[in-house]
């Protein structure tokens, strides 16, 4: 019998946990392990954040769900891996404390024959001194976030009723975030609400971000068919933006927030600030600061882990040149280089470097994207994780089979920009591959065939159908494997 520990339960952990437990026979072991009770549809925040959804629609309880297919959840946060096991047990284990109401604060060894580390991010506010909801931003990474963002719009909006004008920030509030499309939704939907209580004329919306170009999105851009035509992303999202009347602040690093007040460094090292009455920024990503040690209690975190705290993968991590950089460079298995038994997927594995090009003000500031894996891309990489477990188990093999490269698999994006039934639009985008292959396709670094863009009503309709259908997967009911990740 074998015993599989996923760290995780979002979009990547969650898959990963479900097609584990369909495809291994009972006898073997799933356990989840995640701080928190509910999983979360985090493209929908998006519509929380506005107003037009509450965290229960984007939310359930996971403990029912994994109960009901013998998976074994423990609300429990990972704290440190013991991949050699210690001098006294030689099998390794993960060291978590638990969370939930139960056994508040009390610690637990959890052995494995396998681990999948798909803990997602911590939520770097911390980067950005004053950054975040407890302190003078707001942001939708997590349900109740968005929420909080909601009233705030909510008291911004009746405020303008009575005659205030209000200015509002939406973007990235560190050089190097990334979750681009979260922003860029959350500011058109931002948008369409104030026109909707027709207050527009009294908001002055600024849209900034650490990207070279708008349409960057943390992959280089992408050129995409529209209309018959082949068009930049940058094109397409400047239209949008100046056609939706939103100002932008590009190549920007917010160094600090302050109540209504915000300064940032551009690339070309200048600084300036900016007074807002309503800041939505989100926030850089980082490893949630796992441990790791060796038999001898030797600390071994650098090996199984890059400085920022996600996991190494079969990703080619030589420091090289922009210029040398390779869709090679990309993991294809996920699987840690030293124990073979460990897998990291979605965000919790470490890039081998960005997909956009890394640029820096005179004063050495980074200010570029770090490299998106959300979404699609987490939910198709837990799930190979969960493929080349399962083969290895049933087959006895520790070199896995299943691939699931960033440079080789597309992704489709549906961005909201206004949330109405019959007057809304959504940014319906593919790419295909995510990270763009020059060697492959020399002149886009994608191939076209794949890589098209639309906007429309239609685009919402989809958008507002993938939420019932994600949600009704990610509850495991019947057929739910039918349905794409």
């Amino acid at each position: 019998m074998s015993k599989i520990v996923v760290l995780g339960a979002g979009i990547s952990g969650h898959t990963a946990a479900s097609y584990l437990r369909k495809l291994l026979p009972k006898e073997h072991e799933v356990i989840v392990i995640a701080p928190n009770s509910k999983w979360n549809w985090i493209p929908s925040n998006i519509w929380v954040g506005i107003g037009a959804m509450e965290p229960e629609d984007v939310t359930f309880e996971l403990e029912k769900v994994y109960k009901k297919i013998g998976v074994i959840f423990k609300q429990a946060k990972a704290i440190a891996i013991y991949p050699e096991g210690t001098q006294t047990t030689s099998k390794p284990f993960v060291l978590i404390e638990y969370t939930g109401r139960d056994f508040p604060g009390k610690k637990e060894n959890v052995e494995y024959d396998y681990l999948i580390n798909a803990t997602g991010p911590k939520l770097n506010f911390e980067a950005t001194p004053g950054l975040g909801p407890d302190k003078n931003s707001l942001s939708v990474c997590s349900a109740s976030h968005a929420k909080q963002a909601a009233q705030e719009l909510k008291k911004t909006i009746e405020n303008m009723k009575k005659g205030k004008n209000a200015v509002f920030l939406v973007g990235t509030g560190h050089g190097q975030a990334t979750c681009h499309g979260a922003a860029f939704e959350y500011v058109f939907n931002l948008d369409f609400v104030l026109k909707k209580e027709k207050v527009k004329d009294k908001a002055k919306i600024v849209f900034i971000t650490n990207e070279y170009e708008l349409g960057d999105f943390g992959m280089a851009g992408a050129h995409i068919k529209k209309g018959g035509y082949i068009t930049h992303t940058k094109t397409f999202t400047e239209s949008l933006f100046a056609e939706r009347n939103v100002s932008w602040i590009k190549r920007a690093h917010i160094y600090k927030v302050e109540s209504n007040k915000a300064y940032y460094e551009t690339l070309y090292g200048s600084t300036h600030e900016i007074e807002f009455d309503f800041a939505m920024l989100i926030p850089p990503f980082a490893g949630v600061g796992l441990k790791a040690y060796n038999k001898t209690g030797e600390d071994i975190t650098g090996n199984l882990f890059t400085s920022n705290g996600f996991m190494k993968v079969d990703a080619d991590y030589t420091q090289k040149p922009y210029e040398e950089w390779k869709a090679a460079d990309w993991p294809k298995t996920y699987q840690n280089p030293t124990y073979k038994n460990i897998f990291a997927a979605g965000i919790a594995f470490a890039p081998p470097h960005a997909i956009s090009k890394p640029m820096y003000s005179p004063n050495k500031t980074p200010i570029f994207p770090a490299p998106p894996r959300t979404g699609m891309p987490s939910a198709i990489i837990g799930r190979n994780c969960a493929l080349n477990i399962a083969s290895m188990i049933k087959h006895g093999n520790q070199t896995p089979k299943h691939t699931a490269s960033m440079a080789e698999i597309g992704a489709a994006c549906v961005a909201s920009t206004g949330a109405s039934l019959f007057s809304g639009t959504a940014a319906s985008i593919t790419v295909y591959p995510i990270v763009p292959d020059f060697e492959k396709y020399p002149e886009y670094g994608r191939d076209l065939y794949y890589t098209f863009g639309e906007i429309g009503l239609a685009g919402h309709w989809i958008k507002l159908l993938l939420h019932y259908a994600f949600i009704y997967k990610a509850k495991l009911k019947p057929f739910w494997f039918v349905l794409p990740e």
